[in-house]
């Protein structure tokens, strides 16, 4: 098997707070006047320093940074800063790290985006979701279409030159024609990463309750494929290679922390709610997720260090078909050269009985280097990949 702290390390910060949670959301965001920024910055900051102490994180290399929420571009930029300086003291640092941060339209102005990329700061990832105002208004986003673009704009005279735009299709009554105006509208900008998701009605959300008591009209499962293909079909034609279901970007502009994520690679997280993941010797994993609520997120790092709520651990073969199951998300599938060396199996011949009935269908195909869905596969991903599980 491959020894451990082998591949790449990822650091991801949450950032918690939101002027206001939208109802489909169900991310751990919370609303706050007045957030203690002060404390969380310093709390964050702590947490950080006791995992590079632990012998699994301790001495790596940090590959990307990724700032999530909740609303990342609220926090000062002297947070965004502290945190990166803490994180280039603390483990070492890339010249090239990879460090994102997420921002609402609705909440930044020139002098923050200047600040965060003075931080440090090297790309964006706007949550601009629509550029229809009355799609805005349903989804409850604070922003509206002008707004986003101005974001946009704002980024680009500040120096960044690596944006991501955030786009959900899939709404209620929503025309594939709408759509593909808006992604047209989105590929115009230039930005060098677009993220397409279909609307998902999560449960224990405020959109859950409201759909139960009164449906809205969601796209049936024919019109649902022809978002997927046609978005897919839209921006391969613009010149963006779709390396993930969702993901879509300029050649070599792929966002190297989610990629990390579905490549399986350990991963240090810090703030409420969230969760960090690192490899064991004999090839399971250990996964950790952090106190949600930020208050209680920072009395806790103050009394003990960290914050963990709750831990998992993970067997080689349950490690190894979650890795199945995160990878098969993936343009280029699984490498099976890599996966082989990691868990000391062949990824088809250890889930031959589970994937040869796609592979059979022409879904999925599988050569002597990898294993991956192919565009008659895609569609079907959750439920190929979740079939390893």
């Amino acid at each position: 098997m491959q020894p451990l702290q082998s591949e790449p390390l990822h650091l991801y910060v949450h950032i918690p707070f939101c002027a206001h949670k939208c109802h489909y959301c169900d991310f751990n965001s919370h609303e706050r006047e007045a957030p203690d920024w002060q404390g969380y910055g310093e709390s964050l900051i702590e947490e950080l320093q006791n995992w590079a102490r632990t012998p699994q994180f301790q001495g790596r290399s940090i590959s990307s940074i990724f700032f999530g929420g909740g609303t990342p571009s609220l926090a000062p930029p002297s947070l965004i800063d502290s945190v990166i300086n803490s994180a280039s003291e603390n483990f070492r640092l890339a010249a090239d790290t990879e460090i994102t941060l997420e921002a609402n339209p609705g909440t930044v102005d020139a002098d923050h985006f200047q600040g965060y990329r003075q931080a440090g700061v090297n790309r964006l990832s706007i949550g601009v979701q629509s550029l229809r105002d009355e799609e805005l208004r349903w989804l409850e986003r604070i922003h509206h279409a002008d707004q986003a673009i101005n974001a946009y704009e704002i980024a680009r005279a500040t120096g960044f030159e690596n944006i991501n735009l955030d786009l959900m299709y899939g709404l209620p009554d929503q025309l594939l024609p709408t759509w593909l105006g808006t992604l047209h509208q989105a590929m115009a900008l230039e930005p060098e990463h677009l993220s397409c998701y279909q609307l998902t009605v999560e449960p224990h959300t405020r959109l859950a309750a409201s759909h139960a008591r009164k449906p809205y009209s969601m796209p049936d499962e024919e019109l649902a494929l022809s978002f997927f293909t046609e978005t897919r079909r839209h921006l391969l034609d613009g010149g963006y290679e779709a390396y993930e279901v969702s993901n879509f970007s300029r050649p070599g502009r792929q966002c190297r922390h989610n990629d990390g994520y579905w490549l399986y690679h350990d991963y240090v997280g810090i703030g409420a709610g969230a969760a960090g993941k690192w490899d064991t010797t004999d090839g399971g994993i250990i996964r950790y997720s952090n106190i949600r609520t930020p208050e209680r997120y920072m009395s806790a790092v103050i009394r003990e260090g960290r914050a963990v709520s709750s831990r998992e651990a993970l067997n080689r073969h349950e490690a190894s078909a979650e890795a199945v199951w995160l990878g098969l998300r993936r343009r280029e599938g699984i490498d099976r050269r890599a996966y082989q060396r990691r868990f000391a199996e062949d990824p088809w011949h250890r889930f031959v009985a589970k994937l040869e009935p796609w592979h059979r269908q022409g879904q999925l195909d599988v050569n002597e280097r990898s294993v991956c869905l192919n565009e008659k596969g895609l569609p079907l991903t959750d439920a190929i990949a979740a079939s390893v599980l």
